[in-house]
């Protein structure tokens, strides 16, 4: 029997390893111990995910008594009885031309034409390992060792949805439009992901897929932004629930001006990131909560996450407010609106931001909350796979936002707010092993340790560049994809360490040396770049301390 070795990721999560190879009997007794342990439904995990080789379990650390899931996950592995495969399917290919413009190239580098690397693409089957990457998207292997062409150097901006790709032993099918660096041999009709639908994925890990060569045309290319429609998967339409209607609104807010990066975030979209759905949610989940508290809402009320710059919002009845996190100056018709304060606001009022004082991510919360639709359980916005908020989208001039009914909204006196610790011009966070710890070297943790990096520009909801320090030598080789987890510091080729955040991938090639505690994530959400970052580690009796300490000051709010 393969031996199992389960690792913390953090605080907040669990990761059980098997032997680190592709292979389809690993991945089979992955996926029975993700689904023995899913059947269980041990209260307070959140999501379990089977990759190659692993099973990541995501928990509230508040919820779950770890080392009960630790037991959980060490029965699973020794009463599974695996199953090798699953589910024969087959995909319609168009392969080469405008659909697959990299066929050529493959073509060249295994020096053979063609309709060669389209009978060798096509004339096996494929094992679905796991899905990541974009919801829907499978992980295929393996593909013939003689079109085994590496990714591209550097990666399209934009590939169609539907595309199939090669990387190494790697193959592929593009759920929605998005950048990729995978090498684009054909396209699909098929639909591989459906957000409304009761399966949303078409595929599943220990699935069987066999591509099937197709005539067609294909008229779009790789030089102009293909039409999706809203939800951003092809030919899936979002059919709002009735609750939540556009129409049946009584009570609206209008966009007058979006700000720099407005989207509208509830406490994420948890329970689906086997299928490959990002989590999504606040950057600061603290400010998120502290907002809602400010004025009685439930904690899982949507609200407004404004980036450095805030929207202008006119309110077409009338309403309370609250804003938490950021100050970027708020003032409700030329009158401060003080964070953490509850606001008055008459019909016809108009909210603006001026400056940035401190933070980079501001929450808005107003009672009722935004009623925009429920995709998969939540209105969370997540931009880059199109799901939740206002049609997967940022803000813009001219929407109008629902919102719900007064929820007998009770406005806390300011006194009632506790305030929040601050960093100016940076912050020094808090941080326990990685599930990769001992790809490194055994200095590395101390070398990042020694370092204060510097948040670079490039840096946004997925993650933060960190530069400035020394670099952290990467391991050698390629590492076989595996889960990420919020807070997690990836040291991708370069050395320079990524700090993975709210809208992280579920799934992804670089090796986690640390994670950011749970409690220090609202630390972390409120960097701009420029800002500087240490870290410092922790025990994990320190972190399960911080979150109690931080949760015990919120429930007191209510």
């Amino acid at each position: 029997m393969t031996d199992l070795r389960i690792r913390e990721a953090g605080d907040s999560a669990l990761v059980a390893e098997l032997e680190a190879v592709i292979d389809p009997a690993v991945n089979a007794r992955a996926i029975a111990i993700a689904a023995q342990v899913r059947a269980r439904r041990i209260a307070g995990v959140r999501d379990i995910v089977s990759t190659f080789h692993s099973v990541a379990v995501t928990f509230d650390p508040m919820a779950v008594d770890t080392r009960a899931l630790r037991a959980a996950l060490a029965d699973a592995a020794h009463s599974v009885a695996p199953s090798t495969s699953g589910r024969t399917i087959e995909v319609p290919v168009t392969y080469g031309g405008d659909a697959g413009p990299d066929l050529a190239d493959v073509a060249a580098f295994a020096g053979c034409t063609p309709a060669d690397v389209i009978e060798r693409h096509a004339s096996r089957a494929y094992r679905v390992y796991m899905l990541g990457f974009l919801p829907g998207y499978p992980y295929l292997a393996q593909v013939d060792e003689t079109i085994a062409m590496p990714r591209r150097a550097t990666p399209r901006l934009r590939v169609p949805a539907g595309s199939v790709g090669i990387a190494g032993r790697q193959t592929g099918i593009y759920p929605r439009e998005s950048p990729g660096g995978w090498q684009i041999i054909g396209r699909t009709s098929l639909t591989l992901f459906d957000p409304e639908a009761s399966s949303p994925a078409l595929l599943a890990p220990g699935d069987e897929v066999r591509f099937v060569p197709v005539s067609g045309d294909v008229v779009s290319d790789f030089s102009r932004t293909e039409a999706y429609v809203a939800s951003g998967f092809s030919r899936t339409q979002v059919r709002p629930n009735a609750d939540a209607t556009y129409d049946r609104a009584l009570r609206y807010v209008t966009v007058l001006s979006p700000g720099l990066l407005t989207t509208i975030q509830d406490e994420g979209r948890w329970g689906f990131q086997h299928l490959g759905v990002p989590v999504a949610g606040p950057m600061d989940p603290v400010a998120h909560r502290l907002a809602n508290a400010v004025l009685g809402s439930p904690r899982d009320a949507a609200t407004l996450e404004a980036t450095l710059a805030g929207p202008e919002l006119r309110f077409e009845h009338d309403a309370w407010i609250a804003i938490a996190g950021a100050d970027l100056q708020p003032s409700v018709d030329g009158r401060d609106a003080p964070v953490g304060t509850p606001v008055r606001c008459r019909a016809g009022s108009v909210l603006r931001f001026g400056g940035r004082r401190s933070g980079a991510r501001a929450y808005v919360a107003i009672d009722g909350g935004f009623t925009v639709p429920r995709l998969l359980g939540s209105r969370a916005t997540h931009l880059l796979s199109g799901l939740g908020g206002l049609e997967g989208r940022a803000l813009r001039a001219g929407d109008r936002l629902p919102l719900g009914r007064n929820h007998d909204a009770r406005p806390r006196e300011p006194e009632g707010v506790a305030p929040r610790p601050t960093n100016p011009g940076g912050a020094r966070l808090r941080i326990l092993p990685g599930p990769h710890l001992d790809h490194f070297a055994a200095s590395a943790v101390d070398a990042l340790q020694a370092q204060r990096y510097i948040v670079s520009p490039q840096s946004d909801r997925m993650g933060y560049r960190l530069t400035g320090g020394a670099r952290i030598p990467a391991p050698a080789g390629e590492m076989i994809s595996a889960a990420v987890f919020v807070g997690a510091l990836q040291v991708p080729p370069s050395g320079e360490p990524i700090l993975l955040m709210a809208d992280r991938q579920t799934t992804g090639g670089y090796p986690q040396l640390a994670v950011v505690i749970r409690a220090d994530l609202t630390l972390a959400a409120q960097l701009v770049p420029g800002d500087w970052v240490e870290f410092r580690g922790c025990s994990a009796s320190d972190a399960l301390t911080a979150c109690r300490d931080q949760e015990g000051g919120l429930d007191a709010l209510g």
